[in-house]
């Protein structure tokens, strides 16, 4: 084979990815959708289009109905036991004995409801084996409050405008209201998700939006810095380079959302990754105060020095691509 029909260039990777997307579906923030193409197109596009990552050294992802995504296949026994480990430290050595009530949820990968006919995680028997590892906290299943379309095409987080039930299942899973009515908003730039961003390459975008309420517009954000000493942050930082960091300015540390509608004494502590980020302005509307915890970047051995502990609701918030990929945990 020549070296031409060996190697496919980025250029000609995009040409391709970039029809898929054309052809593929849009969700609304309403949840219509938009269509084209046959199937026979999609399919013989996702062939050549899982050829041509797997020839520039991708393999894992792939696309599907416009979907670029990234297989999630082996379950990583060690990689939970890290996280489960960090857990239990961090309520052995900070919550035990507070009355504070504890709850986990997984958010699933998009692999979850695009994989079909591909090698997937089994994505139930992961809820499992974190269940077992976190006995102090009650389990919750966000699966049947997610879709396809809670997720953007092109990265792998979930869309803000689409969870509401999702809030509000976790609100009342947790004693709270959250039952707000939000005013949708669209970033006024293009969107490239992280998968893009990956594969460097370069694809019509998607619109993010993001959600606002007179309860949101009353509230004030703040990133600690390592003196413990907090600087104000927007609640959307609308000058982010990479969209999904206009949430509560991404990737931090110690954030905390303060509500001075909420009750002052229900607070919630959100042990997190980066899809915490969106989804805690949907939960300010019931609490006075949300302390967001990155564990990525604050080190457990550290929470003492920077986190009051007594009482507050607990919620431990991750991903599958992070639980099943755990080390940078701390």
């Amino acid at each position: 084979m020549s070296k031409r029909k060996a190697v496919l260039g980025a250029a000609a990777l995009a040409v391709l990815l970039a029809a898929v997307l054309l052809c593929g579906r849009e969700a609304t923030p309403s949840g219509e959708e938009t269509t084209a193409g046959s199937q026979e197109d999609f399919l013989n596009l996702e062939d050549l289009v899982d050829q041509a990552l797997e020839q520039q050294g991708q393999a894992g992802f792939y696309q599907k109905d416009g979907w670029l995504a990234k297989e999630e296949v082996s379950l990583q026994p060690a990689m939970l036991d890290h996280a489960g480990e960090i857990f239990q430290s961090v309520y052995d050595t900070y919550l035990a004995g507070t009355g504070s009530p504890c709850y986990f949820a997984m958010v699933p990968g998009k692999h979850c409801f695009l994989g079909e006919g591909r090698p997937s995680l089994d994505y139930s028997l992961l809820a499992e084996e974190m269940a077992v590892r976190t006995p102090f906290c009650t389990q919750l299943d966000l699966t049947p409050y997610l879709s396809l379309e809670t997720y953007y095409r092109t990265d792998c987080h979930w869309r803000q405008e689409m969870l509401l039930d999702v809030a509000r299942y976790l609100g009342e899973a947790m004693g709270t209201q959250v039952t707000a009515q939000y005013t949708i908003c669209t970033l006024d730039r293009a969107f490239t998700g992280n998968y893009l961003d990956q594969l460097n390459l370069s694809l019509p975008p998607e619109k993010l939006y993001y959600l606002t309420s007179p309860t949101l517009e009353g509230c004030q954000a703040a990133r600690c810095d390592l003196s413990g000493t907090p600087q104000p942050i927007p609640l959307y930082d609308l000058s982010r380079d990479y969209g999904y960091d206009l949430f509560l300015s991404g990737a931090q540390g110690l954030v905390t959302l303060s509500n001075p509608q909420g009750d002052p004494d229900k607070e919630l502590l959100l042990f997190r990754d980066s899809f915490g980020s969106s989804l805690a302005p949907l939960l300010a509307e019931g609490y006075g105060q949300i302390t967001l915890v990155d564990l990525r970047y604050l080190p457990s051995v550290l929470l003492g020095e920077y986190l009051d502990f007594h009482g507050q609701d607990v919620l431990f918030l991750y991903s599958s691509l992070l639980l099943n990929n755990s080390l940078s945990l701390r």
